[in-house]
């Protein structure tokens, strides 16, 4: 079973989405809104506004609130220029796009309330299921594209088995400070090829200068040295090592377990970008969230770290490891295993936001 299909497996928890929502990410989406608010204003200084419509999408959209966000966020920014510029509201046509194993029924009702608030506006929604690792709409139609927590998943696990058929990182899920350098250099090719393909697709998609904004887990430092940008997955790892030696998971299944995720830096993102062409930096900035509220009990964060660990790699974990480890994994070693560590460390969330315009040559 391929990566993709093991994200679109329905558990009845929004599993097989690629994004999730928690606390770090709402804060985030609501850091970022005034970048989305000055995208939408560059955007409409474009030479097709004004125009009877709007085509927006929001890629790896999930099921939570932050999608309302995102939407709003467009509504009241066009609203707010068409007034200055005494100049009618267009029509909005706003598509939101997941893997087909969303739960797009509990997206849609949700979006209930939000349609009572703008039913004076002509605005319409229509669900895109399908990989945004490929081409998802006709050339040239969409004005502005969105993806937020979505991007840093990868389209499949890189290659880590030796030529002779051996684990090249064995003992981890992930990219560790100790792993070998030919495992974060596959990860990093993997990155580069489904994120420039993702460029490419939206390249095609997009209207001439049309914007895109994308928001995606990040790290700050250029070789990994800081856990920050891969902590959940360590802690995640030491949990399973911890089944491995008490005899609940073979230690082979922790050896070949490896996740499709990849945690970029600015400069990775930057050098994809203007290699892959078809768009052009316009704002790039790292935003940093302390994983703890202040005041919050260290262990009590740790426990709903690990819930919401849970909700975006518990159908990767279940699915190589068995269903039978996930309450002792996620309810029992993952908690204590994250609440030490913030007890002693203070940890960041890192975010990269970035804004493209669609390359005209």
């Amino acid at each position: 079973m391929d990566v993709k299909q093991v994200l679109c497996m329905s558990k009845g928890d929004g599993e097989h989405s690629y994004a999730r929502t928690s606390t770090h990410t709402q804060k985030i989406a609501s850091l970022a809104k005034p970048t989305i608010a000055s995208a939408v204003d560059s955007l409409l200084e474009e030479g097709f506004f004004p125009c009877q419509h709007l085509n927006v999408v929001d890629l790896g959209c999930a099921s939570g609130p932050s999608v309302v966000t995102f939407m709003s966020a467009v509504i009241e920014s066009v609203r707010e220029k068409c007034a200055r510029s005494n100049r009618p509201t267009p029509e909005f046509q706003f598509y939101l796009n997941d893997l087909p194993g969303n739960d797009f029924n509990t997206l849609f009702k949700s979006l209930s309330n939000f349609s009572q608030d703008y039913e004076s506006l002509s605005c319409f929604v229509m669900g895109a299921p399908g990989s945004f690792h490929g081409r998802l709409f006709p050339s040239n139609c969409l004005h502005l594209a969105h993806s937020s927590y979505s991007v840093h998943w990868l389209s499949q696990v890189p290659n880590l088995t030796s030529e002779e058929g051996s684990p090249l990182n064995k003992g981890r899920i992930y990219i560790s400070e100790t792993s070998p350098r030919v495992v974060k250099e596959a990860y990093l090719a993997q990155f580069r090829a489904d994120f420039s393909t993702f460029l490419k697709s939206r390249g095609k998609e997009m209207v001439d200068n049309g914007r895109l904004v994308l928001i995606l887990n990040g790290r700050e430092d250029k070789d990994f040295a800081s856990l920050d940008g891969y902590f959940i997955w360590e802690k995640l790892g030491e949990a399973i090592a911890d089944l491995v030696s008490e005899g609940f998971v073979e230690e082979e299944k922790l050896d070949t377990l490896n996740v499709p995720y990849y945690t970029a830096s600015s400069e990775e993102v930057r050098g994809i970008v203007d290699e892959e062409g078809s768009f052009r930096i316009e704002h790039i900035e790292i935003m940093k969230i302390d994983r703890a509220s202040p005041g919050e009990d260290p262990h009590s964060r740790g426990r709903k770290a690990a819930s919401h660990a849970r909700s975006f790699t518990g159908s990767i974990i279940s699915h190589h490891l068995g269903e039978g480890i996930m309450d002792k994994l996620y309810g029992e070693k993952l908690p204590i295993l994250i609440g030490d560590d913030l007890a002693k460390e203070r940890r960041m969330g890192v975010s990269i936001v970035v804004v493209l315009k669609k390359h005209v040559p």
